[in-house]
């Protein structure tokens, strides 16, 4: 099986990259969400009312949670904490990708998993 860092860049280096500066904003909560992101390098930051949630790392993906709830809302801010390279995946080939290829729709359960563990270890000290 692939390593999560492999999985990510097979299906997203071939998209285009954008490079974010620190501090700079990557979306706001609230806002429509049309797709998801794979951090390619760097860190950021996710905000709930001004609140850090938590810091997303390099390989890693975020977002997608606007691409699968009925409202398509941001649930919270993005932040570049360093430059970062950022590469984004649009609704449809989103939905393509889960239709049609498991490693894919594994790699964002994993991610979901991961994430969600880390936030109940936060909430549980």
């Amino acid at each position: 099986m692939l390593e999560p860092s492999e999985v990510v860049d097979l299906f997203f280096n071939h998209l285009p990259v954008k490079t974010f500066q620190p501090g700079e904003v990557i979306f706001r909560q609230g806002e429509k969400g049309n797709c998801m992101f794979a951090l390619m390098s760097g860190e950021i930051e996710l905000r709930k009312d001004d609140q850090v949630v938590e810091t997303i790392h390099q390989h890693d993906v975020f977002g997608e949670g606007a691409l699968v709830q009925p409202e398509h809302n941001r649930c919270t801010t993005a932040i570049a904490l360093t430059e970062c390279k950022i590469a984004e995946l649009n609704r449809e080939r989103f939905l393509f990708l889960l239709q049609e290829t498991p490693l894919f729709s594994l790699e964002i359960v994993r991610s979901l998993s991961s994430r969600l563990r880390k936030v109940k270890q936060k909430l549980l000290k």
